[in-house]
């Protein structure tokens, strides 16, 4: 049985395509349960259509505080049958609840635990990584804690810094390796789960 997840989503809806995609061929056993986007309008929303599935929209501005927000999300994730979460371009924090502990996978262009944290996203990242004057770049695949870009890491790509990269020139190359980095996690953590479940199968 493919393994379930939801993905969350606030701008284009690249990554929740590659999923997609990856899944009809046959080259990851999931099945996308459901999208959640925090902003209307977002392209991953027309994206999402495109392929039959039915994108749910939840305003933060509509939920008293974070908390509220992430128990709304969470609880729709539970109800559609999801068994792990992807945050694809996510940028909202999120609570986490003990019940969705190392079940909650994030996506970040940097080689973490540099240009990570609050304020680090999109094209703010590469523009501090050639600042900074950094030879190598990449993007890393974690676990969600209840800090930004904190949780343990699943996997990191690298890539090439060039002395004439420009943030876009560096964020299209970034992303190439995250089309790899974030199946292959989710792999590992599916993996994971298999070999704990058969772990508490055969000890009962």
């Amino acid at each position: 049985m493919s393994h379930p997840i939801a993905v969350f989503v606030s701008g284009t809806g690249r990554h929740l395509e590659n999923f997609v995609r990856l899944a009809q061929q046959g080259a990851l056993d999931t099945q996308v349960v459901l999208v959640l986007c925090d902003r209307h309008g977002a392209g991953a929303i027309e994206r999402a259509r495109k392929f039959g599935l039915r994108p749910l929209t939840l305003l933060p501005s509509e939920y008293e505080d974070t908390a509220a927000f992430s128990r709304a999300a969470f609880e729709a994730a539970q109800e559609a049958g999801a068994q792990t979460v992807l945050l694809a371009g996510f940028l909202r924090l999120l609570h986490i609840p003990t019940s969705w502990t190392n079940r909650v996978l994030n996506i970040h262009p940097s080689l973490l635990p540099a240009f990570g944290g609050k304020g680090y996203y999109g094209s703010r990242v590469h523009k501090a990584v050639l600042e900074r004057g950094c030879t190598l770049s990449g993007c890393t695949v974690h676990y969600v804690d209840q800090e930004y870009d904190h949780g343990r890491i699943l996997v990191q790509r690298t890539v090439p810094v060039r002395a004439s990269d420009t943030p876009d020139d560096l964020a299209a190359r970034v992303f190439d390796e995250e089309l790899v980095a974030f199946p292959e996690a989710l792999r590992l953590h599916m993996d994971s789960r298999s070999a704990d479940t058969a772990t508490e199968r055969g000890g009962a």
